[in-house]
């Protein structure tokens, strides 16, 4: 496993996600999920999470093709999403720009200027370099729209980690080792899903194994969502402190979306 270094690197990962899913400039969609352990010894609560389990957490950034192109293991289960990226390496390399995202551009088609960004959920802070969707209590069509465009695109670190823990299934059960020895395991079942990915992936994820969109573009969930139960939400500590420059290229986006790139099923997605 590794993660885009250079520029060059990362644009490939946005063409994905613009060919894929029609959302441009995206490098990325992240999201973390608890890996059940047993009690550490003299732990204490540390572990425990507010699904009332002892676990470690697994946040990853997933590309389109649903390989991992980062993964942070070992948080303790007490904590949630948003404090889990505020002390991870990838936070701190994207403050310094130490991954070297490519500059910004123009939307395809329009004029507004739009920072190369990765997806999420709600729990994570809204920045340049991260979008997440507008609020649901909204009942405007152009906030339905932004979101529905942002979400298959953000659906693919859920089918990373469905297609993790169902096909390396040792996450479907608690694991007695110890938070060291248990990172070793994650760090090296997100590499083997990689390389199956990369290199059997007719086996390890045939096409009707993860989300699809079928001829009228509805949502076809995948063959992994009826399995066993998949990997727990981590919880949602909401980060509010967006900037106006963050506010101002969502609405640039919400915008681009409902105008100039707009696909002719969205509004039938929305109804």
């Amino acid at each position: 496993m590794q993660t885009p270094s250079t520029a060059n690197e990362w644009k490939e990962v946005a063409k994905q996600f613009e060919e894929r899913w029609n959302y441009p400039f995206c490098l990325g969609a992240i999201d973390g999920k608890h890996i059940a352990i047993r009690q550490p010894p003299n732990s204490g609560l540390q572990y425990f999470n507010y699904k009332h389990f002892f676990s470690i957490i697994l946040m990853a950034l997933v590309g389109a093709d649903y390989r991992f192109l980062y993964v942070d293991a070992g948080a303790a289960g007490r904590c949630g999403d948003a404090g889990v990226f505020n002390q991870s390496l990838l936070k701190k390399y994207m403050d310094c720009n130490a991954l070297n995202f490519p500059e910004g551009g123009t939307l395809p088609g329009d004029d507004k200027v739009c920072h190369y960004h990765i997806i999420e959920d709600d729990a994570f802070p809204l920045r340049n370099d991260i979008m997440k969707p507008l609020s649901h209590r909204s009942l405007e069509p152009s906030v339905k729209i932004f979101n529905y465009r942002l979400s298959p695109a953000r659906r693919v670190v859920e089918n990373a980690f469905g297609i993790l823990a169902n096909r390396l299934r040792v996450f479907l059960t608690t694991i007695s080792l110890d938070p060291e020895h248990v990172d070793y395991v994650i760090l090296a079942s997100c590499i083997l899903h990689n390389f199956l990915i990369e290199n059997q992936s007719n086996h390890y994820t045939p096409p009707s194994y993860t989300d699809n969109e079928d001829g009228s573009h509805r949502l076809v969930s995948g063959q992994w969502r009826s399995e066993q139960n998949t990997l727990t939400e981590v919880e949602s500590t909401r980060s509010r402190n967006a900037t106006h420059e963050a506010k101002r290229q969502r609405e640039s986006l919400k915008s681009y979306f409902n105008f100039v790139g707009a696909v002719s099923w969205q509004n039938e997605m929305i109804a």
